[in-house]
């Protein structure tokens, strides 16, 4: 599925739609004072799919922290050439023996009895050839994340952790926590608003600009699937079938890139039948690209000057989109963005609401815990109700031999309140912490000290991971250093 995994993914790049800066022209950024073009990035980004689908965990960290796809290979990209500026810079090379020996060690490629010539031989004529790519990609990359780790190594020299600091931070992680969570709902607070026609006028007025009706596109689209005798096949079979899908649909993505190419005449070339959706909006998809939330997210990435997606698959197979039209936003009156205004304004306040009174609570019950009042007595005085969470370490052991072991029906919000919890000590309230619904406030009653003899037990394992996130940090600081030395600036649409 790994060859199936590279062949599916489109010969294009994702940009971050929320950057007005990111690109809409021949150029993707200017690095080191240095262009890098569209076909650079792309080629990047396809070097970034193919180390994914090695499985090389070092070019993969330089994307941490991305938020979707568009900032992944965004990120892959700038910091990719940030690397291999400061390896050159530093003097860091790798030989023919090691790149050589380190290909050979990787999983994908391993048997039982060691290096299997058999799988890289499969990997390079059914992933790299069909996508225009060579085994020297794959020593190339080989080369990158040898030095990656070789810079991590550089700058990571002298982080260490004392024995004390060690401890302390696994007490906290593996002590059990007996926390008690007070809940502060926008929602409650909403039949206390009260807007009025003048609050709607003046906010229509102030955000006019932004009220409008949602973009909508028409899409035309051809599929290329498995036959269903083909989807019932599995394996190697199915993967045969698969890349010969594939290899046609590039095929006629090649073809729509051709001088004059029209969409309906390739479609015909290639006896693929045209279908078309309605008028949709990116929150409602057409019905027919409902098979595959990306089908609906590819639709609006589609321009006029670009109009043909590249290949998407898809459940069986594989969809090429054709933008048919789009319907332009326009304002809306104020009576059409009346019903909006008051829902906004009713929100907003509400949260206003929740996160005052959640303010206001969570320094009265401090208070009232710090002259020594009982939990419930500080609780009844801040006017508000606490309820109690089944106890939780902050780092839970998962129990791979019985995953029924593993805790259940947790909160939804369990997340933000662990993160509140490893702000504070026992005996301690967290500040309040907003949400989308509202906001929560912890008070962390005790924590019970990790059994003893397991920390001798696992103390080796314990600091060796601490000491790796502490070296992951440093070294996260100083790609950002290096980030900014290169004066990145992404081309102007």
């Amino acid at each position: 599925m790994i060859v199936i995994a590279i062949l599916a993914l489109p010969f294009c790049i994702y940009f971050v739609k929320t950057d007005p800066g990111m690109i809409h022209s021949d150029q993707f950024a200017r690095i080191y004072g240095r262009s890098v073009s569209l076909i650079e990035a792309r080629r990047d980004a396809r070097l970034y799919d193919l180390a994914h689908a090695l499985g090389m965990p070092g070019l993969g960290t330089l994307t941490a922290g991305a938020a979707n796809d568009g900032e992944k290979y965004a990120q892959f990209i700038i910091n990719f050439n940030v690397l291999r500026h400061e390896a050159a810079r530093l003097g860091i090379r790798s030989s023919s023996s090691e790149i050589a020996n380190f290909v050979r060690d990787l999983p994908i490629f391993r048997g039982p009895s060691g290096f299997d010539i058999n799988k890289y031989n499969d990997f390079s004529q059914n992933a790299l050839a069909p996508n225009g790519l060579s085994d020297s990609q794959i020593e190339e990359l080989a080369a990158d994340e040898l030095c990656l780790k070789r810079i991590k190594e550089l700058v990571s020299t002298g982080v260490s952790i004392p024995e004390s600091e060690s401890k302390s931070n696994y007490e906290q992680l593996y002590g059990k926590n007996f926390v008690s969570v007070i809940r502060l709902r926008a929602a409650d607070f909403l039949k206390e608003i009260k807007v009025t026609d003048e609050d709607v006028q003046k906010y229509y007025e102030t955000h006019k600009a932004e009220l409008k009706t949602g973009e909508k596109r028409k899409i035309e689209f051809v599929r290329l699937s498995l036959s269903d005798a083909q989807k019932k096949l599995t394996g190697k079979e199915r993967i045969d079938a698969l890349q010969k899908l594939a290899d046609r649909a590039n095929d006629f993505t090649q073809a729509l890139l051709e001088k004059g190419a029209d969409f309906h005449q390739v479609a015909a070339k290639f006896q693929l039948p045209i279908q078309a959706t309605g008028e949709f909006s990116a929150s409602e998809p057409d019905p027919q690209l409902n098979t595959d939330p990306q089908l609906g997210q590819a639709a609006f990435r589609l321009t006029a000057q670009e109009p043909n997606s590249d290949p998407i698959q898809a459940p069986d197979g594989f969809c090429i989109l054709h933008l048919a039209g789009i319907v332009e936003t326009r304002p809306l009156t104020l009576e059409e963005a009346k019903p909006r205004i008051v829902d906004t304004l009713k929100t907003s306040r509400a949260r206003e609401i929740a996160s005052n009174k959640g303010a206001k609570a969570a320094h009265d019950l401090r208070e009232g815990l710090k002259a020594g009042q009982p939990l419930s007595s500080a609780l009844a005085q801040a006017n508000v109700k606490a309820e109690k969470i089944e106890p939780f370490t902050l780092a839970e052991d998962v129990d791979v031999k019985n995953p029924a072991n593993e805790p259940k029906n947790r909160p939804t919000d369990f997340i933000a309140i662990e993160n509140a919890v490893a702000q504070i000590q026992p005996g301690e309230v967290s500040d309040f912490v907003p949400s989308e619904d509202g906001g929560i406030i912890a008070v962390l009653e005790k924590r019970e000290p990790p059994d003893p003899a397991k920390y001798q037990e696992g103390k080796a394992a314990f600091k060796r991971r601490y000491l790796d996130n502490k070296r992951q940090i440093v070294f996260y600081e100083w790609l950002r250093d290096r980030q900014r030395a290169a004066g990145v600036q992404f081309a102007k649409g």
